[in-house]
């Protein structure tokens, strides 16, 4: 438990992969231990492993109802460390949670949520097979740059998903 400790504290005081999260300011340590990391071994979260380097941790992935959601409706996201960037992983690992929440938790509709000027999350959406839904304020982030042009949520319903799945079966 104090290696996991270890490495969510070293992933949630990277500046640049809270950026869009809390403007990069540090996350106190105390606050992982007693907070952060009960509630990822709580449910909806995985690790991410790079199996290729003796399964060096690259951060998380969630898919779990967002608050106030329902199981039916999960939301999907991802914390990765810098190293993990523009490789694949975060698009891979998102593409899995998608397939479990429809093919195997039953789920009708899938979501994701960032700030509209993060654009490679945006980008792991789109990758992922999610359609940019809305934008909406954000407001309670106004100490982070940014904020004033709000956040963007993606979707992918069920029935997308059934005949991407499809379509790729066919030939």
């Amino acid at each position: 438990m104090e290696s996991d400790a270890d490495d969510l504290f070293h992933l949630h005081n990277d500046p640049e992969v809270m950026r869009y999260l809390n403007g990069g300011r540090p996350t106190p340590r105390e606050e992982i231990a007693e907070r952060t990391l009960p509630a990822l071994i709580g449910g909806g979260f995985y690790t991410a492993l790079d199996k290729r380097q003796a399964g060096r941790f690259l951060g998380w992935f969630h898919l779990r109802p967002a608050e106030g959601g329902t199981d039916e409706e999960p939301e999907l996201g991802y914390r990765l460390h810098q190293a993990a960037w523009g490789r694949g992983y975060a698009t891979e690992g998102s593409r899995a949670l998608i397939a479990k929440a429809f093919g195997e938790l039953g789920a009708r509709r899938v979501s994701a949520r960032t700030m509209t000027v993060n654009l490679g999350s945006r980008r792991v959406m789109e990758k992922s097979g999610l359609r940019f839904a809305r934008t909406f304020p954000l407001d309670s982030l106004a100490h982070v740059e940014g904020w004033e042009q709000g956040g963007v949520e993606y979707e992918l319903l069920r029935p997308e998903w059934q005949a991407a799945r499809d379509a790729g079966h066919s030939g």
